[in-house]
C-alpha cells in the first residue's frame, strides 16, 4: 500500500479526496463520529450538478435528483420581489444529503477506502511543527497526512498550534445558525412563486425561505445569531401567516445546524495537514451551499499528494494546493464575502430602499455558488450607475456602498498577492493582512 493518509471527519470533500487518492494507491481511512445511516441532514442540498464531474462520478440516477426552481427574492417589507434568472446550463439540482453521502460512499469503499464509524475526533497529533495523527475517543491515529475533513466547527483545526497561524474558530458574521423543516403543504392553490426567499424579515438579521413543493413545504429560518426552538417555532408561524401552503404538521427535519459563511480560510495547510470543505471555509458567503466547492477542490488537493508521493506533506509542498484553490475559486469567493458583510452593516429600511429602487437586480441574485468569478467593474458600468441615481439621493446608503466597492477592491488585491511560495513568515503576514479586511466596516 502507498502513504497513510487519515481523513478527519466524514465530509463531502475528504470523502471524495479519500476515493481519488485510493484509486491511485494510497491507504487511506476515514474516521467518522456518526454511524454511515446517520451521516447529514434529514434534508436536501442545492448544487451545481456538474460537481459530481469533477471528481470523475457519473450523475446518480435521475430519481435521486431533480432541478431547483428559480428563487424570488423579497425585500423585508415584502413589497417589492426580484426572480433569480439563471440560466438552463446553470441550473442546479436538489438532492438529499444523505443519498449524496450514500453514493459518493459506495464509490469510496469500492475503490479501497476505509471508513471507521463512531469516532469522536478530539484534536490533532502534533510533533514539532509537524501534525503526525488525531486523537480520537478510541484512541491515537497516525499517519503521513492528516486531511480536515470535521467542519466548521472542527476541533481539529481548533487544536492546532496557534504559531501555525490557521484561524482556529469563526468570528462574528462569519457563521449562519440555521433552523429547517419539512411541514405539510396545506392549500393546494397554485403559488406565484414557489421558491420564496426572505431578507431580513421581521427586522431580524438574516434570510429565510419557503418552498413550496408537490407534497410539502420546506421552510428555512437562518440568522446570524444563535436562537432556540421557541424562536423557530414563533417565526414559522410568522412565515405561516405569509404563505398559505405552509402547514404546521412536522414531516422531518425540524433542527438546527450552522454553516460557514464567510471567505475561505486563509490558510489551509500545514506540515502534515491539509483543510478542505467546510473545515477550510469552501461555501459560497452568501447561502452557505459548499458541495459543489469540495467537490473541486478534491481533486486539487489530490493531484499534489499524488505528484508529491515520495516527500514528506510539508506545508510548502501543500501550499500548491491552496494556490490552486484560490485561483479557480476562491479569488472570486473572497469580494463576494465582502459583500455580504456589507448587508451586515444595513438597516431594513434602507434594504427596502436598495430592493424598491430596484439598485440590485437579478443579475446580482443569479450568481450560482459554483460560478464567482466576479468582475468588479461591470457593477459599475452604465446601467448600475442609472441605477445608483437613488443611491445618490441616499447620502447614509452612498456612504455604505462607497465603503462596500472600496472594500471589496482592496480584498480583490489582496488575493493577487497571495505568495507563490510558501514562506512562513510572508504567508502569515498575507494572511494578517488578508483576514483584516474581512471586518464590519
Amino acid at each position: 500500500m502507498g502513504r497513510k493518509i487519515i481523513v478527519a471527519g466524514g465530509g463531502h470533500g475528504g470523502i471524495a479526496t479519500a476515493m481519488l487518492l485510493a484509486q491511485n494507491g494510497f491507504d487511506v481511512e476515514v474516521y467518522e463520529q456518526n454511524a454511515q445511516d446517520n451521516m447529514g441532514y434529514d434534508w436536501t442540498d442545492i448544487f451545481n450538478p456538474r460537481a459530481f464531474g469533477k471528481i470523475g462520478l457519473p450523475l446518480p440516477p435521475e430519481e435521486m435528483y431533480e432541478y431547483k426552481t428559480d428563487m424570488t427574492f423579497y425585500s423585508v417589507s415584502e413589497n417589492t420581489a426580484i426572480e433569480q434568472r439563471v440560466p438552463e446550463s446553470e441550473k442546479e439540482i436538489k438532492m438529499e444529503r444523505r443519498d449524496i453521502y450514500k453514493y459518493i460512499i459506495s464509490h469510496a469503499e469500492k475503490a479501497g477506502v476505509k471508513f471507521n464509524y463512531g469516532y469522536t475526533i478530539t484534536g490533532a497529533i502534533v510533533q514539532g511543527k509537524t501534525v503526525v495523527g488525531i486523537r480520537t475517543d478510541k484512541g491515537d491515529v497516525l499517519g503521513d497526512l492528516v486531511i480536515d475533513s470535521c467542519g466548521c466547527d472542527s476541533a481539529l483545526r481548533a487544536s492546532l498550534p496557534e504559531d501555525f497561524g490557521i484561524q482556529a474558530k469563526v468570528n462574528e458574521y462569519e457563521k449562519f445558525f440555521i433552523y429547517r423543516a419539512f411541514f405539510n403543504r396545506v392549500s393546494q392553490e397554485p403559488v406565484k412563486d414557489p421558491f420564496k426567499v426572505c431578507v431580513f424579515a421581521e427586522g431580524k438579521l438574516g434570510i429565510g425561505w419557503v418552498a413550496t413543493e408537490e407534497n410539502h413545504t420546506d421552510l428555512l429560518v437562518g440568522r446570524f445569531e444563535q436562537f432556540d426552538m421557541e424562536e423557530a417555532t414563533r417565526t414559522a408561524d410568522y412565515y405561516r401567516s405569509r404563505n398559505a401552503s405552509l402547514g404546521t404538521q412536522v414531516l422531518r427535519g425540524n433542527y438546527f445546524a450552522s454553516i460557514p459563511v464567510r471567505h475561505p480560510l486563509s490558510i489551509m495547510v500545514a506540515n502534515g495537514y491539509a483543510a478542505i470543505g467546510d473545515s477550510a471555509f469552501m461555501t459560497f458567503p452568501i447561502t452557505g451551499t459548499g458541495i459543489a466547492n469540495c467537490f473541486s477542490a478534491a481533486p486539487m488537493l489530490a493531484t499534489v499528494l499524488i505528484k508529491n508521493k515520495d516527500k514528506d506533506y510539508t506545508a510548502d509542498v501543500l501550499w500548491e494546493y491552496q494556490r490552486e484553490y484560490y485561483k479557480k475559486i476562491g479569488n472570486g469567493l473572497a469580494p463576494v464575502a465582502k459583500a455580504k458583510l456589507f448587508l451586515t452593516t444595513v438597516t431594513p429600511e434602507e434594504l427596502d430602499y436598495i430592493f424598491d429602487n430596484k439598485i440590485i437586480s437579478s443579475k446580482e441574485l443569479s450568481v450560482s455558488a459554483e460560478k464567482v468569478d466576479i468582475d468588479i467593474a461591470s457593477y459599475f458600468n452604465k446601467e448600475t450607475l442609472l441605477r445608483g441615481k437613488a443611491v445618490l439621493s441616499n447620502k447614509a446608503l452612498m456612504k455604505k456602498f462607497m465603503t462596500l466597492a472600496k472594500g471589496m477592491l482592496k480584498v480583490v488585491a489582496a488575493t493577487s498577492t497571495m505568495p507563490k511560495e510558501y514562506d512562513e513568515h510572508k504567508v502569515s503576514e498575507w494572511a494578517r493582512k488578508y483576514d483584516s479586511l474581512f471586518t464590519v466596516d
